[in-house]
């Protein structure tokens, strides 16, 4: 179950809890609300962690150029032959 669908559990989970005053019989709808928001959210809180573990570092596909390290010209010092 992705990300979308744990979403639509936590929203289902709510509405049945908080906005409807429904009476079935044998059937407690504002526990099987609550019931859908935990699963939502262990859902959520499952995927967030797989997600961060599946994110790789690419390394820079540009050089590093050290601008710190001093020039050599060849023994030319002075600039001269440059």
């Amino acid at each position: 179950m992705g990300l979308g669908g744990c979403i639509i559990l936590i929203a289902v989970g709510a509405i049945l809890t908080f906005a409807t005053d429904w009476d079935m019989q044998g059937v407690n709808l504002d526990l099987v609300g609550v019931i859908f928001m935990i699963v939502g959210l262990i859902g959520v809180a499952t995927f967030s962690s797989i997600a961060r573990r599946r994110r790789v570092m690419v390394p820079p596909t540009t050089p590093v150029v050290d601008e710190t390290a001093p020039h050599h010209r060849d023994g030319y010092g002075n600039g001269y032959g440059v």
